[in-house]
């Protein structure tokens, strides 16, 4: 995954065009890198799932 396909994910998610994202353990990092850099990134809920994925939603409410 590029940062770029992560900017455009994360685009998705926010416009609710899409419900999750499902990001796999190789990629996490990139991912990463590109969610923390966004000014609503208290918006972003990540849900560990087994074997190391993570699957992000997007909430109306920020985290606190």
């Amino acid at each position: 995954m590029t940062e770029q396909e992560a900017k455009q994910l994360l685009q998705q998610l926010r416009a609710k065009d899409i419900p999750h994202v499902l990001v796999k353990k190789e990629h996490f990092l990139t991912f990463r890198h590109v969610l923390v850099q966004q000014e609503d990134f208290k918006h972003f809920r990540g849900v560990a799932q087994r074997g190391g994925d993570v699957m992000y939603y997007y909430m109306d409410r920020p985290r606190s």
